[in-house]
């Protein structure tokens, strides 16, 4: 694994454990080579964890809209920024750059591009890993919600074990390093509704 998309929040959110866990994480993927592909922007859990990972002596690559160029502070430092159009490119230079995504604590932009990498494994257009950083529960509520999904038979459960939740980024790097993807047919057996 030479990179990963982290997808966080342009906010540090409530409380320090969000921007400890982000350094944490960019500190297990320098100690692993392993380069940081994310949002671009200069504020929040993303500023802090590109910082930490280029103190580090790691690799950061942004990719930022030209029109969230200003909103969103761009990283002036990083090792490389790509500026594009608009979202859409954003996200699909963000994946075809990474080896696996990882969703840190952020709010609905983080989890709009998480369902998008998430469905796309989904329907068998990728087989990277993807990870919640389930920092101090952030994401229990959210696995719930996906487990309902699977007892009212909107998903199968093999498909909601695409994603993998850890509560620190060591130890879901360890958990990317065996994993294996498994093609889930996306559609139900009409014979088992």
């Amino acid at each position: 694994m030479k990179s990963l998309c982290v997808y966080c929040g342009s906010s540090p959110g409530a409380t320090p454990v969000y921007a400890e866990a982000a350094r944490g994480l960019a500190q297990a993927m320098v100690e692993q080579d392993i380069a940081l592909v994310y949002g671009g922007g200069n504020v929040g859990l993303m500023g802090i964890i590109a910082d930490e990972v280029l103190r580090l002596g790691g690799r950061a690559t942004g990719v930022i809209p030209q029109a969230l160029l200003q909103k969103e502070l761009g990283h002036k430092g990083l090792t490389q920024l790509h500026i594009v159009k608009d979202m859409h490119e954003r996200k699909a230079m963000m994946a075809d750059l990474s080896d696996g995504f990882i969703a840190m604590p952020g709010g609905v932009g983080t989890l709009e591009e998480l369902f998008e990498v998430f469905t796309w494994a989904q329907l068998g257009f990728h087989q990277k890993p993807i990870g919640l950083l389930n920092v101090d529960g952030f994401y229990d509520g959210l696995l719930q919600f996906i487990q309902h999904m699977v007892s009212q038979r909107f998903l199968k459960g093999e498909q909601a074990e695409i994603l993998i939740a850890e509560a620190h980024g060591a130890e879901l790097l360890q958990r990317f390093k065996s994993f294996v993807p498994h093609l889930v047919p996306k559609w139900l057996d009409r014979n088992t509704i």
